[in-house]
């Protein structure tokens, strides 16, 4: 697989990466670990050398899975991993501060059994502690050789300058796909005017850009899109717009609507670099197809046009995850 830098950080990553989150967290019940390692080293046969991590992901399983998985692998990969909850549990609130970031980095080195985390981020910015502080604290971090490159994920422009003013930060993650494009109003902009890389999440809307989820699925009980507002039944219903869209482009391309909606961001600029999340092997073998789909100026004209037709229904977040998000 081609590689792409994260910005002008020097940081060079697979042009797909794997977000590891829903092997053990979020999705429904946990992937048996034999599958997931499976899983996991499958993405690196396929050339995959970007996994992201995250210790609220379980908490603490999905580091202690990549850890033992990827242990093999350890100089030909890049780990991304995640502090900035309270016990490492979203429902506890933020909590970025530097004691915090120090004692969670400690404890994700031993659960990835590395002596370094390659891309650490601040997994939601927290309004009680001055960005500069824990920008410098990673800072201190970095020169202590215990992480190499600095992240944030969910932060605005604001945020963003804060923190890059005192550590330069290498990649932002943050939500961006066919159906979540606010991004493109003021983070695409700053992130190119700083240099820097921007990270995708979520990249096939959290599974209904494939076109396996209609207006009938039904979710397992602790799969959080059951608290979604844009998986509503209403509005899935009402966004299959978008998933017939992508399967028109797909057809006229002989490939899938995932692949499409990936080789759209891909397209975007050279610094994106998207995480699509998966647990099966037949949809990695898939996501991954998409770096070897290249989508004209055309094409991307015949999206854009669409696209301006579809009204995208519901809210990403619940009310009570939308709290996170502070900007």
């Amino acid at each position: 697989m081609e590689k792409r830098q994260l910005g002008k950080s020097g940081l060079e990553v697979s042009a797909l990466g794997l977000g590891c989150m829903g092997l053990s967290y979020g999705y429904g019940p946990a992937t048996d670990k034999a599958n997931a390692i499976k899983l996991l080293h499958a993405a690196v046969d396929n050339g995959v050398t970007f996994f992201d991590s995250a210790e609220a992901y379980g908490p603490f399983d999905n580091e202690e899975l990549l850890g033992e998985a990827l242990a093999p692998y350890r100089n030909k990969i890049v780990i991304a991993t995640k502090f900035g909850f309270k016990e490492g549990k979203p429902a506890l609130g933020v909590d970025s501060c530097p004691e915090t970031i120090r004692a969670v980095t400690e404890a994700s080195l031993k659960r990835l059994k590395t002596d370094v985390i390659d891309l650490l981020y601040q997994h939601r910015v927290d309004p009680k502690v001055p960005m500069e502080d824990v920008a410098g604290t990673v800072k201190d971090l970095i020169q202590e050789g215990k992480v190499k490159y600095f992240g944030l994920s969910e932060a605005g422009a604001a945020s963003i300058r804060k923190a890059h003013a005192v550590q330069p930060v290498a990649a932002l993650q943050s939500e961006y796909s066919l159906w979540w494009r606010e991004p493109e109003q003021d983070i695409l902009p700053t992130l190119e005017e700083l240099g820097i890389g921007f990270v995708p999440f979520s990249p096939l809307g959290k599974g209904f850009l494939t076109g396996a989820i209609n207006e009938n699925t039904t979710f397992d009980k602790t799969d959080f899109r059951n608290t979604v507002p844009r998986f509503s039944e209403e509005n899935r219903k009402a966004n299959q717009a978008l998933v017939d869209l992508l399967g028109n482009i797909a057809k006229d391309k002989n490939a899938s609507p995932a692949q499409i909606a990936l080789a759209w961001l891909l397209a975007q600029k050279p610094w994106i670099v998207p995480i699509p999340g998966t647990t099966k092997l037949y949809r990695l073998e898939e996501n991954l197809g998409a770096a070897h789909i290249t989508l004209s100026a055309d094409d991307l004209q015949e999206i854009s046009d669409a696209l301006s037709n579809i009204q995208v229904q519901g809210n990403r977040y619940s009310e009570q995850a939308q709290k996170m998000v502070n900007r």
